[in-house]
């Protein structure tokens, strides 16, 4: 790994195997995720994005390697350990995961609640307000969950990752279920939320548009390994046959970079439209 690119980095994940049985997820993966930028994590369905996923946050260990977030090994730390780095790291599920049951505003609050009892009632309500105002739903606070559009609950999932001022955000896939304009809409406030709060986002993604729209670097996984990384451009610009075709389906894409990568497996290639 670059040492300039991963230096200070907040989750830095070094020789990361796992397997369930006899499939092999992830394959020896060194990855690290630089403060303040957006990373997406790409590739096509059981590549291993949401496995990745789980364990920055300590839900799967690895069979071996490490990961660390805030220099935290979180397969090993004790457990108050783990949970405090927890704190550290918001994060937007892929449905939203609100609890129907509560409001808007009691949605978000549940973090603050859970992890700040000594904030009062009142201080907790007037920071929900503050984020739905970032999050572009001023007003909210006692609407109910069922009443809101998929794009409302994206952003009202949003609020909840950002409300207790996380150092970390996790995203998985933030554009399922959305139309294109809706999605278009979520990905400008990613963007937004990101250079307003200077915080470090991991997105997991099978929207290319939206990656490339919002990312600041790209790693793309597969066969439980990652075939490319760097910044938007350099792996927009990968020579790798799979990369490319992955990121044709929605890209016109530029001119590689030399030199040309191995020839990827054929029965995966095939699935994928050629590039000229």
């Amino acid at each position: 790994m670059e040492a300039d690119v991963h230096h200070d980095a907040p989750i830095v994940l070094e020789g990361v195997h796992k397997r369930f049985g006899d499939l092999v997820v992830l394959d020896g993966i060194d990855l690290a995720f630089p403060r303040g930028q957006t990373t997406a994590v790409i590739g096509p369905s059981g590549t291993g994005k949401s496995v990745l996923l789980k364990h920055i946050v300590g839900l799967i260990q690895p069979d071996s390697g490490t990961v660390r977030v805030f220099g935290t090994d979180m397969a090993r730390a004790p457990v108050k350990d783990v949970y405090a780095v927890r704190r550290r790291v918001g994060m937007l599920f892929q449905d939203g995961a609100l609890f129907d049951s509560l409001s808007v505003g009691e949605n978000i609050a549940f973090p603050l609640a859970r992890h700040r009892p000594d904030m009062d009632a009142r201080a907790r309500r007037e920071r929900v307000e503050e984020v739905l105002e970032m999050v572009e739903l001023p007003g909210l606070y006692d609407r109910s969950v069922a009443a809101l559009s998929g794009g409302q609950r994206k952003r009202v999932g949003l609020a909840r990752a950002i409300v207790d001022q996380p150092e970390v955000v996790l995203f998985d896939e933030p554009n399922s279920g959305l139309d294109p304009l809706t999605s278009a809409a979520i990905d400008a406030l990613i963007v937004d939320m990101k250079r307003r709060l200077g915080i470090t986002f991991v997105v997991i993604s099978h929207d290319i548009v939206g990656t490339v729209n919002v990312a600041d670097r790209i790693a793309m996984l597969w066969q439980g390994k990652v075939i490319a990384e760097g910044t938007t451009a350099e792996v927009v610009r990968s020579p790798h046959e799979v990369v490319r075709r992955f990121l044709g389906r929605n890209l016109v894409l530029p001119p590689s970079t030399p030199p040309a990568a191995a020839p990827a497996d054929d029965a995966f290639m095939a699935q994928l439209p050629r590039i000229g």
